[in-house]
């Protein structure tokens, strides 16, 4: 039988990957909802090319605008719009596969309804996991979900890993994020305070949105993809490690107790990693472009102790500094860095600035231990608050 997939964020990069890897197993996937923010028209075409039956948004006013085109055009799609709307189609009982690729913690709600469903979960939203922690967690193990993660990083570890997730603490010696630097691991470290948005968003191998490549720049969607890593593997900070590798062939690795090293390579194709999640534990025809292996001049290898990376890349150990921290510390760290990144492409503050924006949010806000899902979206509204202080006191 056909997969019926949810497609939460389906006009970003990974949505739209998605679609791209779907569109080339008809037979084997079947689009049941789609959603946005507020971008209209590329929503319109989706629905038209793919004939969902729910479509999303999550903005009234964008949502009461696709009703007007979906219906002129004749199409069977219902038209939702609001968080509670994400909530219902991602729990939805005709659907078994959903693709969580909201940007941000505001995918983080319709995460948590997928899971405590129990359908089949690809997660290419870190903040679930970053922001959420042990209570996503636990919706995973008590809704029955299948979770599989999405990220090329963790999807190259989730690959790498033993089959049997109850023998990973005994026979794993650790996990090894892979990090290609982004467009300025060579640059001197003083510059950094004049890098510009476009410059930041010019990463040399991925093809990404504005955010995430800032993040990458940064290095902070690595100090995130280590969060990840500890909740998604269950294993102690300490057995987390980043190494940055250039060229992005090897996506990720895992050395084992023996010493052996397993890594997953490919190209750096997000619809790789999509495909694997979308056919798991059969493997589908992704439309990426094979390796090869003739013209790999060489794969090289940099310890972030080395070359003034540090100095360089300062947010990366914001993730074991979170993680030691009281719980819900990650989530503050979520929140700075997204509203940090925000003011950075608004021009409102530095490129060297962000930083700056993250440790001042983390010493202002003391969490108490989250327990609900209320919890932690207030906690995350706190969060913003005090980042938005700290970023009037830089432009003070």
């Amino acid at each position: 039988m056909k997969q019926r997939l949810a497609v939460l964020g389906s006009t970003g990069s990974i949505g739209a990957n998605t679609l791209d890897v779907v569109a080339r197993h008809p037979d084997r996937f079947e689009v049941f909802a789609l959603s946005a923010s507020s971008q209209v028209d590329p929503m319109l075409q989706q629905c038209l090319q793919f004939r969902p039956a729910f479509a999303v948004m999550a903005q009234e006013e964008a949502g009461r605008a696709l009703a007007a085109r979906i219906e002129s055009s004749g199409l069977p799609t219902r038209v939702l719009w609001g968080a509670s709307a994400l909530d219902t189609v991602a729990a939805h009982e005709q659907v078994d596969t959903v693709m969580a690729s909201i940007v941000g913690a505001a995918g983080l709600a319709s995460c948590i309804a997928a899971a405590r469903a129990g359908k089949k979960l690809l997660l290419a939203n870190k903040e679930a996991l970053v922001v959420g922690g042990e209570l996503f967690m636990t919706a995973v193990r008590e809704g029955g979900a299948t979770l599989l993660p999405i990220d090329s990083e963790h999807s190259a570890i989730f690959q790498s890993l033993p089959e049997d997730p109850a023998t990973w603490d005994a026979r794993v010696e650790k996990i090894i994020l892979t990090a290609s630097g982004g467009p300025f691991r060579t640059r001197a470290p003083a510059s950094l305070r004049d890098v510009t948005p476009e410059e930041a968003c010019a990463h040399p191998n991925w093809v990404m949105g504005r955010k995430i490549s800032v993040d990458s720049a940064t290095m902070m969607n690595k100090a995130l993809e280590v969060i990840e890593a500890r909740w998604l593997f269950g294993l102690a900070p300490e057995r987390l490690q980043v190494v940055i590798h250039p060229q992005s062939v090897i996506h990720s690795m895992v050395q084992y107790r023996d010493t052996s090293v397993v890594a997953q390579l490919g190209t750096p194709d997000m619809r790789v990693p999509i495909a694997y999640g979308l056919a798991w534990p059969e493997r589908v025809a992704s439309g990426a472009q094979p390796l090869d292996f003739a013209a790999l001049a060489d794969m090289s290898f940099e310890s972030f102790d080395t070359r003034g990376h540090r100095e360089r890349f300062p947010g990366l150990q914001l993730a074991w500094d979170a993680l030691a921290g009281a719980p819900g510390t990650t989530a503050v760290l979520n929140a700075a860095n997204e509203i940090a990144v925000a003011a950075f492409l608004e021009r409102r503050i530095r490129f060297d600035q962000i930083h700056s924006v993250n440790l001042a949010t983390l010493d202002g806000l003391l969490p108490s231990k989250p327990q609900t899902l209320q919890d932690l979206l207030a906690l995350d509204a706190q969060a913003r608050r005090e980042a938005d202080q700290a970023i009037r006191r830089l432009a003070a």
